[in-house]
């Protein structure tokens, strides 16, 4: 083992990784929605508040 070496980078600091955090306030029930498609995919809630709100908003028209 002599001459192997652990590599540790250092970490990146807060917001410098492409996310935000913040809190949103929303519906018991769209909560409950969350957790039920989170139970039957494996999906974490984040991960599909992630995908549900990029599809939203690829999907978003503006009009006057």
């Amino acid at each position: 083992m002599k001459g192997d070496k652990i590599i540790v980078k250092p970490k990146r600091p807060k917001g410098e990784d492409g996310y935000k955090t913040f809190s949103v306030r929303i519906k018991e029930t769209t909560v409950q929605s969350l957790d039920d498609i989170a139970a039957k995919t494996g999906r974490s809630r984040n991960e599909l508040i992630g995908t549900f709100l990029a599809f939203a908003i690829e999907h978003c028209e503006i009009t006057e």
